[in-house]
């Protein structure tokens, strides 16, 4: 509510907004903060069909009060310096309510502008992203193998099966030999939105369907969604290791549960040394987490390729420079030492159907032996 509070002073009430405007403004401020409220128990005690009703306004709702709110908190402080820097100079500051009118018109204009285009990015069908990465342990049998990744799906009362269906044909017309689902698949309890993820069933990759668990998986309820999945035909990794024989050579695909499953009460969390226990550390490893974090302790663990999503890229610009305080890797790749991490922006999208400056993706992964220097070359 104190955000709501400060959007409605900041708006309205300070630049002096006249009746019967500033009572409509202040009603449709009180009815987006009631929506968000809702929001959370619709789409876990509602069918999709019924909770949309909700959903749409308030994640719409939601997306412009966060482009208003970082508005409003930079020319808050850009305010204060300038008029700090008059009174140091002796000068006088100008007619404050003129200020705030001039304010608000600016924040509103550029925020319904911005939130239109992020409601087009966030609603035009995700690109697809092709990417070559070269693994130094690879070997050359697998040359040019691909990896699809979906991640950040986010099945629920917005994205529903018409939006599996489309990703499902999507991603199989791109022929992969190995899929990855890496987290954060469904908003929402099995027994209402378990029809809606259906159309996944049909995924298909010579080399197999690989799934781990997101934060909002566990949000969901865990247990029940990974049978689900599981039901579906996906294999669900939950901190172990799959190694999979194709064209004469070894490779092993390992799986980790999100970090953050114990911090809510349920079964399960991110176990790496178990994942890891027991398998040939001189095959290459591709790794499958929900949370790019797990990066800082897979690249000194031998893992080649990590495989995450949950960030989202930021969804909606400035968003992204949070989400660095939290995390380096917020999309594309990353390096350390031998160790590859890639980190898709998301196949959907959360909260607000909007998306600014970070699309979303499909990524198509090739992976490449490294090529033999010149000094081999010519040995």
């Amino acid at each position: 509510m104190g955000v709501h509070t400060y959007l409605a002073w900041r708006l309205v009430i300070e630049p002096g907004v006249p009746e019967p405007w500033c009572s409509t403004l202040l009603a449709a401020i009180c009815a987006g903060a009631l929506s968000v409220v809702l929001q959370p128990i619709g789409e876990r005690r509602l069918r999709p069909a019924a909770a949309r009703w909700i959903a749409w306004p308030a994640s719409i709702w939601m997306g412009f009060a966060f482009l208003l709110l970082v508005q409003l908190l930079a020319t808050d402080a850009a305010l204060w310096i300038a008029g700090a820097a008059l009174r140091a100079a002796g000068g006088s500051t100008p007619d404050g309510a003129v200020i705030s009118g001039v304010r608000a018109a600016l924040v509103a204009g550029i925020a319904g502008v911005a939130g239109i285009f992020g409601l087009r990015g966030g609603l035009r069908p995700p690109a697809i992203v092709r990417r070559e990465i070269r693994i130094r342990r690879w070997p050359a049998a697998l040359d040019g193998l691909r990896v699809a990744q979906i991640s950040d799906i986010h099945i629920g009362p917005i994205r529903r099966r018409r939006f599996a269906e489309r990703l499902t044909e999507r991603v199989n017309a791109l022929r992969p030999d190995l899929i990855a689902v890496t987290g954060d698949l469904v908003d929402g309890n099995v027994e209402l939105i378990g029809a809606e993820v259906e159309p996944f069933r049909a995924l298909h990759a010579p080399l197999g369907v690989y799934f781990v668990t997101g934060n909002h998986d566990y949000f969901s309820g865990v247990r029940d969604w990974t049978a689900k999945v599981r039901e579906l035909g996906l294999r669900v990794l939950r901190n172990e290791c799959v190694a999979i024989e194709t064209r004469g050579s070894l490779f092993d695909v390992v799986g980790v549960d999100d970090h953050r499953g114990d911090f809510f009460g349920t079964e399960g969390r991110e176990d790496l040394e178990a994942a890891l226990s027991g398998r040939d550390p001189a095959r290459p490893a591709l790794l499958l987490a929900h949370d790019p974090s797990t990066f800082k302790r897979a690249a000194h663990c031998g893992i080649d390729l990590q495989l995450s999503g949950h960030t989202h890229g930021g969804q909606i610009f400035p968003f992204g420079f949070f989400v660095r305080l939290v995390t380096p890797f917020v999309a594309g790749r990353y390096r350390r030492g031998d160790a590859e991490l890639y980190v898709s922006r998301g196949t959907g999208f959360w909260g607000p159907p909007m998306r600014l400056f970070a699309p979303a993706e499909i990524t198509e992964i090739v992976l490449r032996a490294e090529a033999p220097s010149r000094t081999n070359a010519t040995a």
